[in-house]
């Protein structure tokens, strides 16, 4: 069955991101304030401005998600253990995690899940694990996406949207291989309710955006 937009209320699925890294703290507060006006499930930002999104929302169902060895995945483990951790005691409920990309096409696949597991168990909260499908051949997303399943993860990520976005064929791929287990979060490049509309056909269970308010409001003049 296809959805529609009077199927659904996208609202629903966004993760409304504000991850420019000139952010200033009033951005945060409309950010935040944003996601209260439209319903919106979780905020995604940076790990700097987790003590000031979770001060506005704590009192909300809403969840502050932050990203973590963000954008290239590059870091060393230990760093985004700490970064995890420290993001989890500021009161983060999400991580938003970009896995070592060199690592995989190294072959290094249980560096990689060792390194996600950890951050799986250590904070014990819901991980996106980043793939960048935009970067990878077919073969690398499975295994990626596999060595991520094994590790724990909550939800497989198509993009940090630094290096290309989010492709209808990339998330039915990663719904694929899922098969239910875990959510599928399409993210970079969603700009209006027809790209949102159709990552949610192709199995996207979260939009990570920063247009969510531009897209509610073409929900809202689409069903009139």
């Amino acid at each position: 069955m296809v959805i529609t937009a009077a199927d659904v209320n996208i609202a629903d699925y966004i993760d409304h991101s504000l991850l420019n890294p000139l952010a200033t703290t009033k951005d945060v507060e409309l950010c935040c304030n944003q996601a209260i006006d439209c319903g919106f499930p979780a905020v995604c930002v940076y790990p700097v401005h987790v003590k000031k999104a979770v001060s506005i929302l704590h009192t909300q169902k809403i969840k502050v998600a932050t990203v973590i060895g963000f954008p290239t995945g590059a870091t060393t483990p230990h760093v985004k253990l700490h970064e995890a951790q420290e993001a989890t005691n500021y009161g983060a409920g999400e991580l938003d995690v970009v896995i070592n990309l060199g690592w995989l096409k190294s072959g290094k696949f249980d560096w990689i899940h060792k390194e996600i597991a950890s951050i799986c168990e250590e904070t014990g909260i819901p991980v996106k694990a980043i793939l960048e499908t935009t970067c990878l051949t077919d073969e690398e997303k499975k295994v990626a996406a596999e060595i991520c399943l094994d590790a724990g993860v909550s939800f497989l990520k198509t993009s940090t949207g630094w290096f290309g976005g989010a492709t209808v064929e990339d998330v039915a791929l990663l719904h694929r291989i899922s098969k239910g287990r875990v959510g599928v979060k399409a993210s970079g490049g969603i700009k209006d309710l027809e790209s949102a509309i159709a990552l949610i056909n192709a199995g996207a269970t979260r939009l990570g955006t920063s247009r969510g308010v531009e897209i509610v409001r073409q929900q809202k003049d689409n069903v009139r």
